[in-house]
């Protein structure tokens, strides 16, 4: 079975079933149905290899993430994917293990046009590389950014949301606040920190060199670091975590060292995975638009790859602080503290 022959049982050009295939967006939905009902009754398949040969086109999209096992990148890729096979585009991932020569082998894949274009949802190589391939290649960072990357990029403004987590914590009375940050070479890691010296800055309030912990994303660097804090002869009475990973950790650790949260000690995320409002106490966190960002983050590829203009290549979406359970105010925490 051809395209030909499935162009002669839907009555219609070949060129409309090999759009129907390649760009379903550009044909009508009338006759999109009825090439697609043709296709399906006879169980046409195309030729992969030899439309690569004509169009030059994979219509795979690569999207390398930094860490395939976090709750935080579900839903970014489910809007990726959601918009990449409205376009006739497959999606294939790549998990770099917050590695980053896997990374570099990932982009090599797009170097070889083993795909039409990248995702990025991790940017740990160095400005120069990424701009370099960017040029050559459609390529989206979506997540994580650079400073002064002429890329197209999708993210929230981390620093803005950081403060604003923190300066929760500061309205609730609380002076003492310490933080668990990611691995401080990323820049997600450094932005959120930032956020969190300007909160305190603002507010008159020391930054005590031993409140900032640094862990590595996960779980059990939260509760490690937590154990750490709460080790200190002066302990914080509240905590901003880098993710919610980190801060459901540190929760962990408060409750094994016989305390509470938030009677004990208030304590804020970042991300709003779904665990975050499932987890006993209910977490305070920043929620990211995630579905949102993927999707947004393909609609401009399929731009790029379209060779069509982007007039706003750095578009900043909105967060929201998400108040829950886990935080309390200050005074009610010095008050359990001074009856244990």
């Amino acid at each position: 079975m051809k395209m030909s022959d499935v162009a002669k049982l839907a009555n219609v050009s070949p060129a409309t079933v090999s759009r129907v295939l390649s760009h379903p967006e550009l044909v009508s939905t009338e006759t999109r149905q009825k090439v697609l009902d043709v296709i399906n009754q006879v169980n046409y398949k195309p030729h992969i290899v030899a439309r690569q040969f004509r169009t030059k086109e994979t219509k795979i999209i690569l999207v390398v993430v930094p860490d395939i096992t976090s709750a935080f990148f579900s839903k970014v890729l489910r809007g990726i994917e959601h918009v990449a096979v409205n376009h006739g585009y497959q999606v294939i991932l790549g998990d770099t293990e917050n590695d980053i020569e896997r990374e570099k082998e990932y982009i090599n894949l797009l170097l070889q046009k083993q795909a039409d274009g990248m995702v990025l949802l991790t940017a740990r190589l160095n400005k120069a590389n990424l701009e370099e391939i960017s040029n050559h290649f459609p390529m989206v960072l979506a997540c994580e950014y650079i400073d002064g990357l002429n890329i197209p990029t999708v993210s929230i403004d981390n620093i803005s949301s950081a403060r604003k987590a923190t300066e929760h914590l500061i309205k609730l009375g609380h002076t003492k606040i310490a933080h668990i940050t990611g691995t401080i070479n990323v820049i997600l890691s450094r932005d959120r920190m930032r956020g969190y010296q300007q909160a305190m800055m603002s507010h008159d309030l020391d930054i005590d060199s031993a409140y900032i912990q640094e862990g590595d994303f996960s779980f059990e660097s939260g509760y490690n670091q937590m154990l750490k804090l709460l080790a200190l002869e002066n302990p914080p009475t509240a905590v901003f975590a880098f993710n919610d990973d980190m801060a459901m950790g540190a929760i962990k650790a408060v409750k094994d060292s016989g305390l509470n949260v938030p009677k004990d000690l208030a304590v804020v995320g970042f991300d709003n995975i779904k665990m975050s409002s499932i987890h006993e106490p209910n977490l305070t966190t920043i929620d990211q638009p995630k579905y949102e960002i993927g999707k947004k983050a393909m609609e401009m590829l399929i731009k790029l790859i379209n060779k069509e203009s982007i007039h706003k290549k750095k578009i900043v979406m909105k967060d929201e602080l998400i108040i829950r359970e886990s935080c309390s105010s200050e005074s009610k925490v010095r008050e359990s503290l001074e009856v244990i």
